[in-house]
């Protein structure tokens, strides 16, 4: 007979299922954090040498920000002082207010006289913006500053969506970097953006290449996607069937969003009937909920990507074909990639006439655009715009029976796979 699980239990972990998968908010907790590793030992070997910084460059929505959330977690130091700020950039930002929001992120104690003959003195928390950054910011007064800052700490300091700020403000902090590692400095600058190249993010200044180790962050592989559902179950005391974990990680994507948000979702369903274990009914009951609580610009997007007064027309099959298509590693497919996803859509055998125009109307404006078209004619390759509207678009195949034979076949390919030879 099953165990009884208490109600007031369940109701906790409901609650706590909420505080472990987070998929509007980046992991800042070193123990919930999964995969990325040979990224993060980029990163970390940065930050031990002397002169060099760092670029994460990905598309929106890989898990850039929670790697850079928890590199702090990740080092140590005899005396124990990590400075890592994290701040985001915006368009409105200029060279000398990013480094105040630097700055005002940032106290140490410093020693204070107290009155009279006692040699003691009492610490106070200083605030570097108000107290210590010099008037006039430019790059060799904050090279100085942080020289002096490095000597008693190790100062990691992060530029979140630094692809926002203008050109002028990026090559400023071209200039910045360049001196610092000029003059071995001993701290750290982690430059976050989302771009397919460090040419998109730092143009016209290929001098500070050296100086940047540059660490792309591609989509998650299916193991760190079951790296992260694991992890997160672990803490709750909970289990998950095979095909269970297989259905979240094909529907996930490589984006730590959905993960979370089906492994949220499943986790607090399984619960509400009072289990602890999680399976593929109970995923698929998670899908229609996420399809329902989608952001609501996802839910516009795919409307006006589709949407069309003619019966029968194929908008919504060829964006899910879209979805399904072989990509290259920075998201791109070509027209012919859809040939087979169309075919297990419809059931049918589409050339790419019958769809080439699909696919020149999801880059107009007209729908969108809800795809972005690059190369020349007849070559041309396309990707999403929002990579989150990839997941969205499959979560609706499936809520709408397109996928079952899709999502069969990729359950038994998962079964199939054999498991790896121990030492």
């Amino acid at each position: 007979m099953p165990e009884i699980i208490p109600r007031e239990q369940l109701d906790k972990l409901i609650l706590e299922a909420g505080r472990v998968f987070t998929p509007t908010t980046p992991i800042d907790e070193r123990a919930l954090f999964a995969g990325r590793r040979n990224q993060l030992v980029k990163v970390i070997d940065a930050i031990n040498q002397k002169g060099q910084h760092a670029i994460i460059f990905g598309e929106r929505g890989v898990g850039k920000t929670s790697l850079s959330n928890v590199l702090s977690s990740f080092l140590s130091r005899p005396d124990g002082v990590v400075l890592s700020p994290r701040v985001n950039c915006d368009g409105q930002d200029t060279f000398e207010l990013v480094w105040k929001k630097v700055f005002d992120q940032i106290t140490r104690k410093k020693g204070v006289p107290q009155v009279g003959f006692a040699p003691d003195t009492k610490k106070k928390k200083t605030n570097l913006v108000s107290d210590e950054l010099p008037q006039l910011v430019t790059p060799d007064s904050i090279r100085h500053f942080l020289s002096n800052l490095s000597q008693g700490a190790l100062p990691i300091l992060i530029l979140d969506e630094f692809d926002r700020l203008p050109q002028g403000v990026k090559v400023a902090f071209a200039d910045m970097i360049k001196n610092l590692s000029d003059h071995a400095v001993g701290a750290t600058i982690v430059l976050v953006g989302v771009a397919d190249s460090i040419d998109d993010l730092i143009r016209e200044h290929q001098s500070v290449e050296r100086a940047l180790v540059q660490i792309r962050m591609p989509r998650m592989s299916v193991q760190e996607i079951e790296e992260i559902v694991n992890n997160g179950l672990q803490r709750l005391g909970m289990t998950i069937d095979e095909d269970a974990m297989t259905r979240i990680t094909m529907l996930s994507q490589g984006l730590p969003h959905y993960t979370h948000l089906l492994a949220r979702d499943s986790a607090r369903g399984a619960l509400s009937k009072g289990d602890l274990h999680i399976t593929l009914g109970i995923v698929d009951s998670a899908i229609q909920k996420a399809l329902e609580d989608a952001q609501q610009s996802i839910r516009s997007a795919y409307h006006k990507a589709t949407m069309s007064p003619r019966k029968n027309n194929l908008f919504a099959d060829v964006l899910l074909a879209c979805a399904l298509a072989p990509t290259d590693e920075l998201g791109f497919f070509a027209a012919q990639d859809l040939r087979n996803p169309m075919k297990n859509v419809t059931g049918k055998k589409y050339e790419i006439p019958s769809y080439a125009q699909h696919l020149n109307e999801f880059c107009d404006p007209k729908r969108g655009p809800i795809l972005t078209k690059t190369g020349a004619k007849r070559r041309f390759r396309f990707r999403f715009v929002n990579p989150l509207l990839q997941p969205f678009i499959i979560m609706q195949g499936f809520a709408a029976g397109k996928l079952k034979n899709i999502a069969r076949s990729a359950e038994a390919k998962s079964e199939a796979t054999p498991e790896p030879a121990s030492d």
